[in-house]
């Protein structure tokens, strides 16, 4: 039986609201075997491609690779799956993944896990509230993170990933433009220390990444002197000033197998360390630490809705057909466009963010791909 816990994220106003993930139980080994057999098969029989996030179980991330999906962050998981032939696409991560990957690929079944897979960015972000939000502050741009629902995406002038975010705002700001940033707070500050851009910042934050705690990383330093930090940008201040590369998903694990060092204290979720592992088995991955341990911590490093991917119900959905994104189509175009934004902006910088053959993707917006 799955568990359910309950969990607590700061809305915009600084309230604390609670809602609840469910955990799954682990599978024995025998039945891992089973379940991994099974989704291979079923894989193929409705010509599925799987992609999981950095962040799920390793299972799910190693089995993606090995049937011709891939592992990624939840733009190029999107951008993956809409270049594929298959015609059903699924997606292990929160529920927000699965729509971007529908509003890129409108014409084909996208399936999840589980349905209820939140995510408290996406949470603390309620589209009426921050809609209201930008009409207190007419123009303003509105920048949005990927880590939102499609109707507050449809609200936006443009999204970003962590990869591109900086630049972008750069950007924004030599033009003299002023902005709204949602929602993650930290990010947002991040951005605007570095660029001195007028933002204004919606007041979210993610559940693992606003854990972590300078104090407790501080402690951590001097027990591994020779480890550098790697932090994405989502964690607090206090926490980047610490870290030795501030990055994306991707840049973390890039700065990690390429730097000569062999320590490294990760501040962000723990998930990640399953590639870096792979990538360099002869080097040491820490996680960074949070204010707590065990029943005293909020997520202990790992989001508690990424953790609601698993063997069995990923096996589920292939088998019903249950749990499909549905995305209301005119939603779905406005928030197409802020996408389209982006990686037009990508490509014109010649900047891989996110990776992939963005002058590939520039003649499939220019022949006017996308929702119909």
């Amino acid at each position: 039986m799955a568990q359910i816990i309950p969990v607590e994220f700061c809305r915009h106003d600084s309230s604390v609201a609670q809602v609840w993930a469910r955990v799954p139980e682990e599978p024995s080994p025998e039945q891992r075997v089973e379940l991994k057999a099974r989704i291979r098969r079923l894989l193929k029989q409705q010509d599925a491609t799987l992609m999981a996030h950095y962040y799920v179980h390793p299972d799910l991330q190693d089995l993606a690779e090995e049937t011709g999906g891939c592992v990624a962050d939840s733009l190029e998981m999107a951008r993956f799956g809409r270049a594929q032939s298959s015609r059903t696409l699924v997606i292990c991560g929160v529920r927000f993944m699965g729509e971007t990957a529908k509003i890129l690929s409108p014409d084909k079944r996208v399936l999840v896990p589980d349905l209820e897979a939140n995510c408290s960015l996406d949470l603390a972000c309620p589209a009426d509230e921050f809609g209201e939000f930008c009409d207190a502050h007419p123009g303003r741009t509105v920048v949005v993170y990927a880590n939102t629902s499609t109707a507050v995406k449809a609200r936006a002038d443009w999204m970003v990933t962590s990869a591109i975010g900086l630049k972008l705002v750069e950007h924004l700001h030599r033009r003299g433009e002023k902005l709204i940033w949602a929602p993650d707070r930290h990010l947002g500050q991040y951005i605007r220390e570095q660029t001195g851009a007028d933002m204004l910042l919606w007041r979210g934050a993610c559940v693992v990444h606003d854990e972590f705690k300078s104090y407790e990383l501080e402690a951590l330093k001097r027990e591994h002197p020779r480890a550098k930090v790697l932090a994405h940008p989502e964690s607090p201040d206090a926490v980047l000033r610490l870290a030795d590369v501030i990055g994306s998903t991707g840049q973390l694990i890039k700065a990690a197998r390429e730097l000569p060092d062999t320590e490294f204290i990760v501040a962000t979720d723990n998930g990640i360390l399953h590639q870096m592992r792979k990538a360099s088995p002869g080097k040491l991955f820490l996680e960074a630490p949070t204010a707590g341990n065990g029943a005293t911590c909020k997520s202990c490093a790992h989001c508690p809705w990424m953790a609601m991917n698993g063997l069995a119900n990923l096996a589920h959905v292939l088998e019903t057909g249950v749990n499909e994104i549905q995305v209301d189509a005119g939603l779905g175009r406005r928030a197409y466009r802020c996408i389209d934004r982006m990686l037009e902006f990508a490509a014109q910088l010649n900047a891989p963010a996110p990776t992939g053959d963005l002058a590939r993707d520039r003649k499939l917006y220019a022949n006017g791909m996308g929702p119909a």
